[in-house]
């Protein structure tokens, strides 16, 4: 491909759907204490979430350093690119974002580097990568792939109906939600962090109320695009689907674990949906 994409691990590809789209992922990193591992590389998905309830020091997350994008960056020059369209997490909840902007600066006129905010997490941001991936495999150009990516960012959504809010409490990434702290222990909460940022969306009393709001959150919806159901390790996962599938068949949904980027700050347990609102085919 002429234009290479690039993104971070929070986008939760699978290795399988990085190869077969011809993505470089550049990895954020994950700290237990002293042990520090690269996402994804070093510790499994399965045993971060192991790790996750049965340790009481919360893991601590690191964007990528500028250095790690600008090897990617060069080494998509180095494979022929002409062009390279950076997708990232939202600039408000990492500085993946930055990082990515200062690699590009210090490549200079080597290649052409575009680096965009996805404003999003997970599989919003995963979509977006996809989408990309397959516009840049048609021959479109890299001004071609940005504005694809940047219209999808006005578009996109991501709601997640979490276990507890003590994980976005602990990890610092709150923001909105702040209110609903004094309710901590008596909700189960529902996050809207369509804006790039954690806001509140609603407060359930229980689990099956806080599901059962997520999923007619997604019955309401007007034909949305690219629709997927991601969690974390949620038991209850096939449950959610079963509410929703007289509208959406499980086959239909493209469904992903999230990772420990998200999951560190979302906890254990966690199921969320996200999609792109309607827009021009």
């Amino acid at each position: 491909m002429a234009v290479r994409i690039i993104t971070d691990s929070s986008c939760d590809l699978t290795k399988e759907e990085q190869d077969a789209l011809g993505v470089t992922v550049v990895p954020l990193s994950i700290r237990f204490g002293d042990e520090e591992f690269t996402d994804r590389v070093g510790l499994s998905v399965t045993d971060f979430y192991r790790r996750l309830t049965s340790e009481q020091q919360l893991p601590e997350t690191a964007a990528p350093s500028p250095g790690a994008f600008e090897a990617a960056f060069r080494e998509a020059a180095s494979q022929g690119a002409d062009a390279v369209v950076c997708v990232t997490l939202s600039s408000e909840l990492s500085a993946t974002y930055q990082s990515a902007r200062a690699a590009a600066k210090a490549i200079g006129s080597e290649i052409d580097v575009r680096v965009v905010d996805s404003h999003s997490i997970t599989l919003g941001l995963g979509t977006q990568v996809i989408k990309a991936a397959e516009a840049a495999s048609n021959g479109v150009d890299a001004d071609g792939v940005e504005k694809l990516v940047e219209d999808m960012a006005t578009r996109t959504h991501v709601f997640g109906a979490l276990d507890t809010l003590e994980y976005l409490k602990r990890g610092g990434r709150i923001g909105g939600a702040q209110a609903m702290l004094g309710q901590l222990l008596s909700i189960k909460p529902i996050i809207d962090i369509s804006s790039g940022k954690v806001e509140e969306a609603a407060k359930a009393r229980t689990r099956k109320r806080a599901l059962q709001w997520l999923a007619d959150k997604v019955l309401a919806l007007n034909e949305p695009e690219n629709l997927c159901v991601c969690h974390g390790m949620a038991p209850d996962l096939d449950e959610f689907l079963s509410l929703i599938s007289h509208r959406y068949p499980p086959e239909s949904i493209r469904t992903g674990i999230i990772g420990a980027v998200i999951g560190t700050h979302g906890g254990p347990r966690v199921i969320g949906v996200t999609w792109q609102d309607s827009g021009s085919r």
